[in-house]
């Protein structure tokens, strides 16, 4: 991917010519990816939901399907964001909305329960996955009872506060000094 990079790059910058490992971790580029799928699905449910209700066996049925194909794609934004463990829960709540809504078309008049008994273990795979990755991507708390580090005798200067005062002196009489001295230079013919 650093290749590309250094497309953009004006002619002095320095080229990039080796990429380093990922910073992402595995449950990170878990979560992108089922980001990614669920805007893909969501896509396909919103502008094809004919395709697939006559897929499922499961005609006039389109609306819910459509509803259901924001959902994923909203879901799918949220697992991209930063706050990826709401999305992934969304994917968790819909995917069983996904498996009651397919479990409805599973009558006996249906020519096509083979498909969805084949969506249902589809449904089944990925949820899975979406618990995995709301579980390993939820945030990290110490324990109630673990030992936190306070620091309200520190002032975040190394050498204490009032070394920090003087150097701060310091250096507004040297500038001051200069600015004098620049002064008298002016007015010199």
């Amino acid at each position: 991917m650093f290749h590309f990079s250094n497309i953009v790059r004006t002619k002095g910058d320095p080229k990039i010519v080796q990429g380093g490992p990922s910073l992402k971790q595995p449950a990170d580029q878990l979560a992108r990816a089922l980001g990614w799928f669920s805007i893909g699905l969501g896509v396909v449910e919103l502008f094809a939901p004919r395709r697939v209700t006559h897929t499922l066996g499961m005609e006039g049925h389109e609306t819910l399907v459509r509803a259901f194909g924001v959902r994923e794609i909203l879901a799918g934004i949220m697992s991209l964001s930063v706050d990826k463990n709401a999305g992934l829960w969304a994917r968790v709540g819909g995917d069983g909305l996904d498996a009651a809504a397919l479990l409805s078309g599973l009558t006996p008049d249906n020519p096509k329960k083979g498909n969805i008994a084949l969506a249902l273990l589809m449904v089944g795979g990925i949820a899975i996955l979406d618990y995995r990755a709301a579980q390993d991507t939820k945030p990290r708390r110490p324990p109630r009872d673990a030992w936190r580090k306070l620091y309200p005798n520190r002032s975040g200067f190394p050498r204490g506060l009032e070394s920090a005062r003087t150097a701060a002196r310091q250096i507004a009489a040297h500038a001051g000094r200069n600015e004098a001295k620049q002064g008298d230079e002016r007015r010199i013919p």
